[in-house]
């Protein structure tokens, strides 16, 4: 039931590819990767407090699956969670100063790093409880599935949640209803300190939904068209009424699982290899300079991404912090 996909599935449709549409993608995925550096140099000088997990050299993902979304569709994630506010269309700055705990964030400043929430751009979470946004994705399916609107819920989690007994329970749900959601695994090799192997007793990611009859399909995470082609595929099957459908991104994280997790289970020599040989933004820099794009236009996306970001930085350092009235505000609703 599983789909392999081949690593040249993308570079098939590469004729097909606009330049606008690569320099869009390298542009998105630029943006995500400086603004995580500077996030970590933010937390480092202490200015974010809690906890951080960055999301650089998974940028392909997030970006990927946006351009297969449509208006209405929803996203939900766990806690490496900046990658993803900033491809559904959140605002660099909001995001940047609710990191930091300031009035101007996206939530005020009450909800920090892994707790962001943004019903205009339909980004409904980080979490923090691991697998805990699967149950709440397949909710928000369910609602899309009530109302017959033909939107999908896109569900995120990385291959540690995908140890957790809520994950099943929402498989069993959706697939009994049809529910049209799309579950998304980030299987970035490691769960906190631990690796895929050496935690979960089958490592092909894709199948676990295979009891419920639920198709599933594995992914090159690091290459934002293959990405890309495999979401429409599943956005498709889910929009259509077929139900739910399993996306399983093999990619990489470069840095902790954590700000505080200085990653000594693995070697400096594997990380660097990955970066070496399958970098997503060196990747498609690659194909921008197969496609005649001029260095020049390249640098140019760097340089205002840069400027993005310390506008970002800027505004969060002088945002003001909430009033502590605050504390007491968006805990209830009128029903």
């Amino acid at each position: 039931m599983a789909r392999a996909a081949k690593a040249s599935d993308s570079g098939k449709k590469l004729s097909n590819v606009s330049k606008d549409e690569l320099l869009k993608y390298y542009r998105e995925m630029v943006l995500i990767r400086r603004f995580e550096e500077r996030a970590g140099q933010l937390y480092g000088m202490g200015l974010i407090g809690g906890f951080c997990h960055l999301y650089i050299g998974q940028e392909a993902v997030a970006v990927g699956m946006e351009a297969a979304s449509k208006d209405g569709d929803q996203v939900i994630t766990g806690y490496r969670d900046h990658g993803h506010m900033l491809a559904a269309g959140m605002d660099p700055k909001a995001v940047m100063a609710e990191l930091t705990g300031r009035a101007g964030g996206s939530s005020k400043g009450k909800g920090g790093s892994m707790h962001m929430f943004d019903i205009a751009t339909g980004f409904y979470g980080g979490h923090g409880i691991v697998g805990a946004q699967v149950s709440l994705g397949t909710g928000l399916a369910f609602s899309d599935y009530y109302r017959q609107n033909g939107n999908v819920s896109f569900t995120y989690f990385g291959d540690g949640a995908a140890n957790q007994g809520q994950v099943y329970e929402s498989f069993n749900m959706a697939q009994l209803w049809k529910l049209p959601v799309v579950y998304v695994i980030e299987n970035n090799e490691y769960a906190m300190g631990t690796s895929l192997a050496r935690a979960s007793a089958t490592v092909n990611l894709s199948q676990r939904g295979a009891s419920f009859g639920i198709p599933g399909e594995t992914v090159d995470g690091m290459d934002v068209f293959a990405v890309k082609d495999a979401a429409e595929r599943a956005a498709e099957h889910a929009r259509s009424g077929k139900g739910p459908y399993i996306l399983e991104m093999k990619t990489y994280r470069y840095r902790g699982h954590s700000m505080s997790d200085p990653a000594k289970y693995r070697s400096k020599e594997e990380v660097e290899e990955v970066k070496t040989t399958r970098d997503p933004i060196d990747h498609i820099k690659t194909m921008l300079q197969q496609a005649g794009v001029a260095e020049d236009e390249i640098k140019a996306i760097d340089a205002d991404v840069k400027a993005i970001v310390l506008e970002a930085v800027e505004f969060a350092q002088t945002s003001p912090e909430p009033d502590p009235s605050e504390l007491f505000t968006d805990i209830y609703t009128e029903a």
